[in-house]
């Protein structure tokens, strides 16, 4: 099935209406290979995740396996900031890069959601480009400079 990067439409309501506010919890979970949802801007959110049929209201099973130091749901996300280029972009990115010790994963793609509101609402989908895999190591997502055109989630 296919997997976009992209702010899925209900992050943008959320974003405009505060629902995702910079003291919530937010988490990476990883996109397994062979996954069987679609995950595109009509994905609301992971509700369960490693838990049940996937849906665009559950990553359920198309989550990976837990493995090494990654366990259902994923990464907690540390380092919450946000900025702007004063002109046309706004953002919100993470300092700490996810990371998971001796774990043997196959990924194609991330999504990040607030862990603390209700149904785990995605914030965004992420399409690694093919599929990344480690072997009993470090499985590492390396998130790009939060800045206008390169922040891990940006609106314009």
């Amino acid at each position: 099935m296919a997997l976009t990067t992209c702010m899925p439409f209900r992050a943008k309501v959320n974003f405009l209406s505060g629902a995702h506010l910079a003291a919530d919890t937010y988490k990476m979970a990883l996109v397994k290979l062979a996954h069987a949802g679609t995950y595109n801007n009509t994905f609301d959110g992971v509700g369960t995740p490693g838990t049940g049929s996937p849906t665009v209201t559950n990553l359920g099973t198309d989550e990976v396996a837990a493995s090494g130091s990654y366990a259902a749901g994923g990464f907690t996300m540390a380092g919450y900031t946000a900025g702007n280029n004063g002109t046309t972009e706004a953002w919100i990115d993470w300092t700490t890069d996810p990371s998971w010790t001796t774990a043997t994963i196959s990924a194609v793609g991330a999504i990040i959601y607030n862990d603390t509101d209700a149904g785990k609402p995605a914030v965004s989908l992420h399409d690694f480009g093919g599929t990344i895999t480690s072997t009993a190591d470090t499985f590492t997502v390396t998130l790009p400079a939060a800045a206008a055109g390169t922040a891990v989630v940006r609106l314009a």
